[in-house]
């Protein structure tokens, strides 16, 4: 711990030098870019999969679609939580953010200096939190989250704020909530979103129309649907 508060191990801050050094030589129009995707771009898509996620599972069988729902409210949830556990964990390793400690880095976001330590990265540990959760819920959807939290971790320590061991524990803690307290929220999320989900206003949340809707079921030469009066029945009859 307190070769992180003061600064880290030599490979942690040469590959921050290295990283650092793409941002000194590429366009300012690529640095910019880069600026605006770790603040605001990739966090914003991490929250539009959840929801992307989210469309996804209400097309699913009632079972299915509340396992995945409950997942989906664990995401955010745990990525919360673990924003709420780096609060003390920052304070009691109190290390430096990289620039204030190392001369010559190109930092891009001056922002971040407000902040006075950078262990762990907020961004990194959102972002995986996020992923993780998502990876739950939908695998495929999961290992896309989680592709962008790690170009959201790359991305920290390019603009100059973190060092990479800031992003890995990052990934590390929001890893850590997700799947050591999914048991236990699962376990209180999905019977709640199946509670949910025989409430008529709040059905539609976890349930796609057409699931909600009866279908027609064929018996012999007669058609039974089930309506919101009762049961309607057209017979085929011979002259």
């Amino acid at each position: 711990m307190a070769a992180l508060a003061t600064g880290g191990p030599n490979v942690d801050v040469s590959l921050l030098h290295d990283v650092n050094a793409l941002a000194r030589y590429a366009p300012a129009a690529v640095d910019r870019a880069v600026v605006l995707a770790s603040s605001y771009g990739i966090p914003l898509l991490m929250l539009l999969l959840v929801l992307w996620c989210w469309r996804g599972a209400r097309r699913q069988e009632p079972a299915a679609a509340a396992e995945t729902f409950a997942a989906l409210l664990w995401a955010p949830l745990a990525a919360v939580i673990a924003l709420a556990a780096n609060v003390p964990l920052r304070q009691l390793v109190g290390r430096d953010r990289p620039f204030r400690v190392h001369e010559g880095l190109h930092v891009l976001e001056p922002a971040a200096s407000q902040s006075l330590y950078s262990f762990v990265s907020d961004h990194a540990t959102f972002t995986m939190a996020l992923g993780m959760g998502l990876f739950l819920a939908r695998r495929r959807i999961g290992l896309l989250g989680i592709g962008l939290a790690l170009a959201e971790g790359l991305s920290r320590v390019y603009i100059g704020v973190h060092y990479p061991t800031d992003v890995l524990g990052g990934f590390a803690l929001g890893t850590a909530v997700v799947l050591v307290l999914a048991p236990l929220a699962m376990a209180v999320l999905t019977p709640a979103v199946r509670a949910a989900a025989r409430s008529p206003r709040a059905a539609r949340l976890v349930r796609g129309r057409h699931l909600a809707r009866p279908r027609p079921v064929e018996l012999g030469g007669e058609h039974a649907a089930v309506g919101g009066g009762g049961l309607t029945r057209d017979n085929d009859l011979a002259a």
